[in-house]
């Protein structure tokens, strides 16, 4: 009796094992009262072409200007001239026109602020590929799911393994990939894996092994 207890319970030990391993790996949902984060994540936003940043001169208005970056990766200050701001943080930018504008003003105080971010849509654009009717890449909407963006995508070819679709996304534990059942989406009604996305979330569907 003993014998057959423990062999009873490894067999059910053992199937909740399997059970745990065959369920998809999706995302951590969020706790009560907590949203979403991020997909990007970076220490510092670097200014890019596009991007307008606003010099604000302290006392000094006729010094202060709001303009984009141009195609040159520089803005054009009063006194000082050109600037590189391409590849700078607003607090370096800001830093580096004190420095410049210390040979014309005693003691300048500068704060530089973004008031559009160009190169942050890019870093937030959902990508899909693999086998789809177009490999695209698209901007981020909030509310966005799975489904959302391969339908933009023209949806599946006739080669994919739409059950082996998988989610690349980068998180603070570091890049995380979970399993998307497109097939079960799309053709069961199956939301289970039909999850939100994130921007700068990356969909591959990967092609079926003949």
């Amino acid at each position: 009796m003993k014998v057959y207890l423990v062999v009873l319970l490894a067999g059910i030990v053992g199937g909740m094992a399997g059970c745990s391993l065959d369920g998809p790996r999706l995302p951590e949902q969020p706790a009560a009262g907590e949203s979403l984060g991020p997909s990007v994540l970076v220490d510092s936003y670097k200014m890019s072409v596009g991007d307008v940043v606003q010099v604000n001169v302290w006392k000094n208005p006729e010094l202060s200007l709001s303009e984009p970056i141009r195609p040159d990766g520089k803005i054009s200050l009063p006194l000082i001239g050109d600037v590189m701001a391409v590849g700078y943080t607003p607090e370096e930018l800001a830093a580096d026109i004190e420095h410049k504008l210390s040979a014309y003003v005693k003691a300048p105080n500068v704060t530089v602020i973004l008031t559009s971010l160009q190169g942050h849509e890019f870093l937030s654009r959902i990508r899909v590929t693999g086998s789809v009717t177009n490999n695209i890449s698209i901007g981020y909407h909030q509310g966005m799911t799975v489904l959302d963006a391969v339908l933009a995508a023209g949806s599946v070819d006739q080669f994919a393994d739409s059950n082996s679709t998988k989610l690349h996304r980068r998180t603070a534990r570091g890049n995380e990939t979970y399993d998307i059942q497109l097939k079960d989406i799309m053709e069961d009604g199956d939301m289970t894996t039909n999850v939100l996305l994130l921007p700068g979330d990356i969909i591959t569907v990967p092609e079926r092994s003949f």
